[in-house]
């Protein structure tokens, strides 16, 4: 997979996830994401200067580290970009499987 794909990939992954738990912690999120807790905190901050995600602070909870990450409606179009185009992949490489298994049995008749 090229860098552009991975990084794709990552910033899909990573909306996906905080759009189904806003309130989930950096630590869990990088080890759900199989990434460092550096390139998830490099990967957010891309989010947020791209506009797809605002990060709030509770900065008057007692735990510092109290954070909501939340899609903006451009952060929910991406995320809903990305993900028609990976199921049309995905469907792709059905569609290519299923042709090289058919193609397979055929020779094997």
């Amino acid at each position: 997979m090229n860098d552009d794909k991975k990084e794709n990939n990552n910033e899909f992954e990573i909306l996906r996830k905080i759009n189904s738990n806003p309130k989930i912690s950096q630590r869990i999120l990088a080890s759900k994401l199989g990434i460092s807790l550096g390139k998830l905190n490099y990967c957010l901050k891309a989010l947020r200067d791209k506009g797809f995600i605002k990060i709030k602070n509770f900065s008057n909870n007692p735990n510092k580290l109290d954070y909501a990450y939340l899609l903006t409606p451009k952060g929910v179009r991406y995320k809903t970009k990305m993900a028609y185009f990976f199921l049309k992949q995905k469907m792709k490489q059905y569609e290519d499987l299923k042709k090289e298994l058919e193609k397979n049995y055929e020779k094997n008749k």
